[in-house]
């Protein structure tokens, strides 16, 4: 069992991560950052995103583990003040993990290249200034002509995130799925979208037209795309997933809970 560690940059989660690093040793425990079989994200959702994107060529031979730093996070089922029961939970491991799927996107440019990239969360497509027409086609088929300020694309585990916020669906990770929501679209007697955010199956994919090439903007979680003329983007379920070490992972339903509502109060 080789245990990797990946924490921000903050003064409070290198004391953590020094601290864990500690104890690991005292349990003669393999430590490889490179190529490891368990990776512990240290510090908050943002920093598990960080960890997925610089290991998403090893996500067949890793299990991944948040410990957060902060507050209570999507992706973190440990605190700090809980690393002996992480490092027995380790010590106890039997392989057991639970997967989420992931979104992908074939990002064709105007100069013939190709680019392909993972989410975890989403990916969304905006214009840096003026509004955005592109046409969007549901596996092969034209659907609408989209007028507005951008379209995000999500997976179940990422439509708590962005996509909650502009008015999105929360879909449970069980379902392979991926969520078109619009932003800011333009609807009146001339333009015309459906102005729902779509639920797609893994079979369908999502084909993005944009009417004008340049001054677009694409992410994928943190990550930019800025400055490089595209002629279309396709979207689809990834075949690859991401799995979690499951020592006690939270119930998803619970986890909406804990972030957004709570408990009552009486």
């Amino acid at each position: 069992m080789k245990v990797g560690l990946y924490a921000n940059a903050s003064e409070h989660s290198q004391r953590v991560k020094h601290h864990l690093l500690e104890e690991l040793g005292k349990q003669a425990i393999d430590i490889d950052h490179e190529e490891p079989d368990i990776l512990i994200s240290i510090g908050g959702d943002g920093t598990l995103l960080g960890a997925f994107q610089k290991y998403r060529n090893q996500l067949s031979k890793i299990r991944f583990v948040g410990l957060h730093t902060g507050h209570l996070g999507f992706y973190t089922d440990w605190r700090e003040y809980e690393i002996k029961e992480l490092i027995a939970s380790i010590l106890q491991d039997t392989g057991q993990y639970v997967t989420y799927p992931l979104l992908e996107a074939v990002v064709k440019f105007v100069d013939g290249s190709v680019m392909r990239t993972l989410s975890l969360n989403e990916a969304t497509i905006k214009k840096m200034s003026g509004t955005m027409v592109a046409d969007v086609y549901l596996s092969g088929d034209w659907f609408e002509r989209f007028r507005g300020d951008g379209l995000a694309i999500s997976t179940p585990t990422g439509s708590t995130a962005y996509n909650k916020a502009i008015g999105g669906a929360v879909i449970h990770p069980n379902l392979e799925a991926i969520q078109l929501a619009e932003l800011a679209s333009i609807n009146n007697r001339v333009f015309r979208t459906l102005g729902s955010p779509l639920i797609i199956d893994p079979d369908d994919t999502i084909r993005i037209v944009p009417a004008d090439s340049v001054n677009l903007v694409l992410t994928y979680d943190q990550c930019v795309i800025a400055g490089r003329p595209i002629s279309e983007i396709i979207y689809h379920v990834a075949p690859e997933k991401i799995a979690f070490a499951k020592y006690r992972h939270m119930h998803f339903w619970h986890r909406v809970n804990e972030s957004f509502i709570g408990k009552l109060q009486e």
